[in-house]
């Protein structure tokens, strides 16, 4: 019994310190200005790869800044990673976390988990969402239907996206894409006004591949920085005849009726490939010490390099790795994901 005891204090001393857990993954560095705090990711959306993004952000919270960070992902029945599933075990780990980063689109949890999700928001815990997540649920029904996407209700208009991001998915009323993906990148620019705000700390090049989408968020919002369409993929490329700048990111805060309020951030942008760009990345991570109120901890320096391989697959419908599990990308130096799983996209015409 003392032997097993020694040996089991063995391993507790050379394993790295990252946790594994059944329905996503935890990443937990050491030390730095977010040590003691806890950033729960929810990774489930169709097209843009948040599987990919959300872990590779985690990580460097995690590992150069000391945060705690869970990244819960949707999965099928075997417990493999699906895009755009609604089955997403452990949103129970919301009931401690100190801020909430997601990238998600047209989700219906059970109601189990919305309660989590719903009692967070109440107690006004800060919010980060990329992407689709301004459309990040559509189907819910009963007391949870008010957080859907579509919603009509003058009370709750646009569901959570629009009352807690400050935007939805209606393309009639200007939400909605803006660029064509895999034609069109986007490249992103400071307002001018907002050059000084924490967020744009060090963000001078954001050169992103997903195409842009057009956005009118909440008049509360304040509007970092604004989209301008390119005419192709390159860095280089010049922007696109008629197409004038929209909001890409912004912040602003929140609060449900009844609740306390809290801070939000969000962008149009976040596909797995956009986070190349160091300044974007850097833009993101800024926005989660925002969020949380950790703007003196903000640097134009700050090292905000992935940790661990991260070639991101080509962002599609289909596009995500096939058999794989949240326990594969345990630890700081496996790959996210592994390159060689299979994929469903479509194959490029040659």
């Amino acid at each position: 019994m003392r032997s097993y005891l020694a040996a089991a204090m063995v391993l507790a001393f050379v394993l790295p310190s990252v946790l594994r857990a059944e329905a996503g993954v935890t990443y937990e560095g050491d030390s730095g200005p977010g040590k003691g705090k806890h950033i729960v990711f929810i990774a489930s959306d169709h097209e843009y790869r948040g599987e990919e993004t959300c872990p590779a952000i985690a990580r460097i919270l995690a590992k150069r800044y000391g945060f705690k960070c869970t990244v819960l992902f949707g999965l099928d029945g075997e417990g493999n990673v699906k895009a755009g599933s609604s089955n997403i075990p452990g949103m129970e780990a919301l009931d401690d976390a100190d801020m909430l980063f997601l990238f998600i689109r047209f989700l219906a949890p059970d109601d189990e988990s919305m309660k989590h999700f719903v009692a967070y928001l109440e107690r006004g815990g800060p919010v980060l969402g990329l992407r689709t997540s301004t459309h990040g649920f559509n189907g819910l029904k009963g007391d949870y239907a008010k957080y859907n996407y579509n919603n009509g209700d003058p009370n709750f208009e646009g569901g959570f996206g629009r009352q807690v991001l400050g935007e939805t998915w209606n393309p009639k009323k200007g939400a909605g894409h803006y660029g064509s993906n895999h034609k069109y990148s986007t490249r992103l620019h400071t307002v001018p006004e907002q050059a000084s705000h924490p967020v744009m700390t060090g963000c001078k090049d954001m050169h992103v591949m997903a195409g842009a989408y057009s956005a009118v968020p909440q008049p509360n919002s304040v509007i970092l920085a604004t989209n301008q369409v390119l005419d192709s993929m390159s860095p280089d490329a010049k922007p696109l005849e008629g197409k004038t700048p929209q909001p890409a990111v912004w912040v602003r805060t929140y609060q449900l009726p009844g609740g306390k309020e809290g801070r939000a951030f969000c962008s149009t942008q976040g596909a797995s490939q956009d986070i190349l760009s160091d300044d974007f990345r850097r833009c993101i991570i800024n926005g989660v010490f925002w969020c949380m109120g950790m703007e003196d901890a903000i640097k134009a320096d700050m090292d905000v390099s992935f940790v661990g391989p991260y070639n991101p697959a080509t962002f599609a419908f289909g596009g995500e790795r096939k058999g794989v599990k949240p326990a594969d990308i345990a630890g700081w130096d496996t790959p996210i994901w592994n390159p060689d799983a299979p994929t469903d996209a479509p194959k490029k015409k040659k």
